[in-house]
C-alpha cells in the first residue's frame, strides 16, 4: 500500500500563482494540519482507505518563469494510518513499507504542464521503498487568499495511481482465487500550502 502522496503534489501552484500578480518568487510550505495525503486500495471485495500523518514540503514559485518553479515533499512512512493499529503495524513491516529501512518516501517535481486556468499535470520523481519512478499528478487549484496568520494561503487537490509491485511491495495472499491486497493504489491529495508568516 502506498501513499499517496502522490505529496505531495502541490506543484500546481507553480502555474496558478503566476496569475496572482506576484512579481517576486514565492515560497509556500505545506500545512500538515489542513492537508491530507490519502490512498485507497482494494482488500478482497472492498476498499481500504488510509493516509499519512507526518510530512513536510515546500513549493518555490517563479511567476515570471513557471517552468523554473519547483516542489519537494517528504512523507514519513511510519506515520501510515488506516484507523486499525494492527493493520498499520503490518504496513510498517518489511511486507510493505519496511519503515525501519525506508523511513521516508519523497516526491520532487520535474515538469509542469498547464491544462486549463485551474488544472495542470505535474510530473515528478516519486521514491518509495528505495525505488524511484516518475509519476504524474493531476492537480486542481481550489483557491487562494489571506490565511489565519495574515499571509497567503492556497488550496489544491491532486490525484494519481500507482502499482505497488513496481516499488517492490509485492506481499499478498490469495483466498479462493481472490487477492487479499490489490496491486493498484489510488492516491488522493488535499493540500493547503501557506506563505510563511512575516517576521
Amino acid at each position: 500500500m502506498k501513499t499517496t502522496f502522490k505529496s505531495c503534489l502541490l506543484s500546481g501552484a507553480i502555474l496558478f500563482l503566476a496569475n496572482a500578480g506576484n512579481a517576486a518568487e514565492t515560497t509556500l510550505a505545506i500545512d500538515p494540519v489542513h492537508s491530507t495525503l490519502g490512498f485507497k486500495v482494494r482488500h478482497l471485495f472492498s476498499n481500504v482507505e488510509g493516509h499519512f500523518t507526518k510530512f513536510s514540503g515546500t513549493v518555490r514559485v517563479d511567476p515570471d518563469n513557471p517552468e523554473n518553479s519547483s516542489v519537494a515533499c517528504t512523507i514519513q512512512t511510519a506515520s501510515v494510518d488506516t484507523g486499525v493499529e494492527k493493520r498499520d503495524s503490518h504496513l510498517r513491516t518489511p511486507d510493505f513499507f519496511d519503515a525501519a529501512k525506508f523511513p521516508t518516501m519523497t516526491f520532487k517535481s520535474t515538469k509542469v504542464t498547464k491544462l486549463g486556468p485551474d488544472t495542470a499535470d505535474v510530473a515528478g520523481d516519486f521514491t518509495l521503498h528505495g525505488v524511484t519512478k516518475q509519476i504524474v499528478l493531476h492537480v486542481k487549484f481550489l483557491g487562494k487568499g489571506k490565511g489565519m496568520t495574515g499571509g497567503l494561503t492556497t488550496g489544491w487537490e491532486a490525484t494519481t495511481a500507482i502499482k505497488r509491485s513496481e516499488y517492490g511491495l509485492t506481499w499478498n495472499k490469495v483466498i479462493e482465487g481472490a487477492s487479499v491486497v490489490a496491486d493498484d493504489v489510488d492516491i488522493d491529495l488535499q493540500v493547503a500550502a501557506d506563505e510563511p508568516p512575516k517576521k
